[in-house]
């Protein structure tokens, strides 16, 4: 029996379209042994396929496998021998069509931009003249090399701290993650990079992953994400505080140009310059125009008018004030004697006087007095106590 699986695996493996296919399916019963090897099914919905992902290959994948996913798969068919069942020995997965890839990232960016991680009040200027940059990639990819060349060419001066990193994988993110993370607390850069070189959206998923975008969006350091080229965007472009289309671009966004900077520093020198001489000949000017003025020349004629100016003042003040209180006093002299006259007691003093009744009521007519009524007679000093013995009207003429 043995002989006979062999000579039948032997067919497969010598007929070269079972050495290269290509096949879409559902995925049923996926399990990732501890090994790191995936076991699945592959079906549609006329047959099924016993299928093997090695752990080599498997570590490659961009998203996490699961039952009833579309997928198209890469492999050779063979028989493994010991179970007598041939399956299909695959080199690559990927969802079906990447929708799923795209239905990943859409949702997860509606959800990250409703939470503000995008928003642009969040996001921080990346500063001028870095004391160190910090590097988030892969210590032997392009974007390293990349970075350290047009940052040498542009100011040789500015240290840059790598921090190494896988960036596609499984353990991609963990490690982008992990660099942030370092190179944040350690209190040593002013702005950090992160990113590779352009790739599939498989390739670049890693950028893409929630741990990262959320690591980028929470450093206290500005981030500039360098992940891909123009046209390739990931989500911790949107949460990065800026954005480069490449990571050569990324190191001239954050690495000054020295040459400019000494041409920058030489032009301000020379309006500097210019600026102080200006001044200096026009404090010249008011300072020879100081001391030709009459007060710089002739201190104590100035002195004298002003102080005969100053007595002239003062008693122009001193007559205004005196004719000021004449007029008061003579308005308070006529208003007293208003009052004067007006004052019932003034009146009493010139001979009169009032008739009242015990009560208090002021008698005015002799009608209003009955004989033998009691009254009080009111002088300027005192008063009379009477009693009418008769009542004469008297008619005025």
């Amino acid at each position: 029996m043995s002989e006979l699986t062999a000579y039948i695996r032997h067919l497969f493996e010598r007929d070269n379209l079972l050495g290269r296919v290509r096949v879409w399916g559902e995925l049923s019963n996926f399990r990732r042994h501890h090994s790191g090897h995936c076991y699945f099914t592959l079906k549609d919905a006329g047959a099924a396929l016993r299928c093997v992902m090695f752990r080599s290959k498997a570590i490659g994948l961009k998203f996490v496998p699961r039952d009833g996913l579309r997928v198209r798969l890469t492999g050779n068919v063979s028989v493994y021998e010991r179970d007598g069942n041939y399956q299909l020995y695959v080199e690559s997965m990927l969802p079906d069509g990447l929708g799923d890839l795209s239905a990943a990232f859409a949702k997860l960016r509606e959800k990250l931009l409703a939470e503000g991680l995008f928003d642009e009040s969040r996001k921080q200027p990346i500063p001028f003249l870095p004391k160190a940059i910090g590097v988030v990639t892969s210590p032997t990819g392009a974007a390293l090399r990349d970075i350290v060349t047009v940052a040498r060419r542009r100011h040789g001066g500015i240290p840059i701290i790598l921090v190494p990193a896988q960036v596609q994988g499984e353990e991609a993110p963990e490690q982008i993650v992990r660099g942030i993370e370092l190179l944040d607390r350690s209190g040593r850069v002013d702005v950090i990079v992160i990113g590779r070189g352009g790739g599939s959206i498989e390739e670049l998923w890693a950028f893409n992953d929630e741990r990262v975008v959320r690591a980028v969006a929470a450093a206290v350091a500005p981030i500039v994400s360098a992940v891909g080229h123009q046209t390739d965007f990931t989500l911790s472009d949107f949460a990065a505080d800026l954005r480069a289309a490449t990571p050569s671009q990324a190191a001239e966004l954050v690495v000054p140009d020295r040459l400019e900077l000494l041409r920058r520093l030489s032009s301000t020198k020379r309006r500097i310059n210019q600026a102080l001489r200006h001044l200096l000949i026009e404090w010249r000017l008011r300072l020879e125009r100081c001391l030709q003025s009459a007060l710089f020349r002739r201190p104590q004629e100035l002195l004298r008018d002003r102080s005969q100016l100053l007595d002239q003042l003062s008693e122009r003040l001193t007559n205004a004030l005196k004719t000021a209180l004449d007029e008061r006093q003579q308005r308070l002299r006529i208003t007293n004697e208003k009052l004067n006259l007006l004052n019932p007691w003034g009146v009493l003093q010139r001979g009169y006087s009032v008739v009242r009744r015990p009560d208090g009521a002021v008698i005015c007519s002799a009608e209003a007095v009955e004989t033998g009524e009691s009254l009080d007679i009111w002088l300027h000093r005192g008063k009379l106590a009477v009693t009418v013995t008769s009542a004469e009207r008297v008619r005025k003429s």
